[in-house]
């Protein structure tokens, strides 16, 4: 009876899901530069973080492996703490789920955008969540939090917005069908000025996809982010 509960959502509590990290990496467009700390300049910013770069620094402040922990069915309604189904609060350095600071700066004005088009017909950098099981996507949470707000990337929300207060959740097209709008916009960067922006990364337990089927499952997560002026327009070479 436990476990045929634990089908509908949350896996089940005595054997928690083993979801381990196969890659994670980001990637910027032109203008937009991205890393783990904050600097001076934007030539001291990078336009692509490896899953080595991450997993270094997570281990380095959480002191846990991304390579050894797996992630464990969690929620939050704060985007801060995050719980078990029992409603035991979970400690960032469990690896439970992943936290971590970007820092962006841009060469220009411009508002952040998440994007799965890929950045040329014969690149594949675009936005992906992808697992060898089909329902861990769903799954998945993505947020970004900075300047009081949070954003969260739901792989199977598709195209669409709900703004909730400080909170906007958001999916995003396929790569084909993917256009920039209002409901993929995140922050907004001034020319030469470093804003710190905290990722959280999870499986949500009250999903309905995440289920013991998800149990022993591998993830791997891309993520691109792009840049328009404050009327949505790209801006050239992107």
């Amino acid at each position: 009876v436990v476990v045929s509960a634990a089908t509908g959502a949350w896996v089940s509590i005595a054997d928690r899901a083993k979801v381990k990290t196969r890659s994670l990496d980001i990637v910027t467009d032109a203008d937009l530069r991205v890393d783990l700390d904050p600097h001076s300049t934007s030539d001291q910013y990078v336009k692509t973080l490896s899953f080595e770069q991450i997993a270094a620094r997570i281990q380095q402040e959480k002191e846990f492996s991304m390579e050894t922990t797996p992630l464990e069915p969690v929620t939050t309604t704060d985007y801060e703490t995050f719980t078990y189904e029992n409603g035991t609060t979970v400690e960032n350095t469990s690896g439970a789920y992943l936290e971590f600071t970007l820092h962006f700066m841009a060469e220009k004005d411009m508002v952040v955008h998440l994007t799965s088009a890929n950045s040329s017909d014969t690149a594949e950098d675009g936005t992906l969540v992808s697992s060898g099981n089909s329902q861990l996507p769903q799954a998945m949470r993505i947020s970004f939090s900075t300047d009081n707000q949070n954003w969260v990337y739901d792989p199977g929300m598709g195209d669409s917005l709900q703004n909730s207060g400080n909170l906007r959740s958001f999916g995003l097209n396929s790569p084909s069908q993917m256009r920039i709008t209002d409901n993929n916009a995140l922050f907004s960067l001034k020319q030469g000025q470093d804003k710190a922006v905290v990722v959280h990364i999870w499986m949500e337990g009250t999903d309905e996809a995440c289920t013991d089927e998800l149990q022993s499952a591998d993830y791997s997560i891309r993520l691109r982010f792009t840049g328009t002026d404050e009327e949505g327009n790209t801006f050239s070479g992107q």
